[in-house]
């Protein structure tokens, strides 16, 4: 599978981005789908994942509130949309396959290429 981020760019704190991720292949709604994200200097976190049927999510922490995860599984597209942004949230933003509904970036085996947000104060 090839997975495919976008929708990133440079937002004030406060801003919303819509992140999508398009998958490629006929087993997208098969997989659970996560969303991680790289800031300078730091290790690669979590942010959020959503089941195969899309019923079911977990946040991290930080992103609890204010962004949230969706699924469009007849289109092979993922979201991310993030609301309330902070500087903190800058960061590239990686969306990633599982066959498990986990958190732990270990057992996501696809990755996409990353999209970059940026949220200047």
């Amino acid at each position: 599978v090839q997975l495919q981020a976008s929708g990133g760019g440079l937002v004030q704190a406060g801003g919303s981005l819509r992140l999508s991720c398009a998958a490629s292949g006929r087993t997208f709604g098969s997989y659970v789908m996560g969303w991680f994200r790289l800031a300078p200097g730091k290790e690669r976190l979590f942010v959020a994942v959503i089941s195969a049927s899309g019923g079911n999510t977990i946040y991290a922490d930080s992103a609890k509130g204010r962004f949230t995860v969706s699924r469009d599984n007849a289109k092979n597209m993922l979201y991310l949309q993030l609301n309330s942004l902070k500087p903190e949230d800058t960061a590239i933003y990686y969306c990633a396959r599982s066959s498990r509904f986990t958190t732990t970036t270990m057992y996501y085996d696809s990755w996409g290429q990353g999209t970059q947000v940026t949220v200047s104060s």
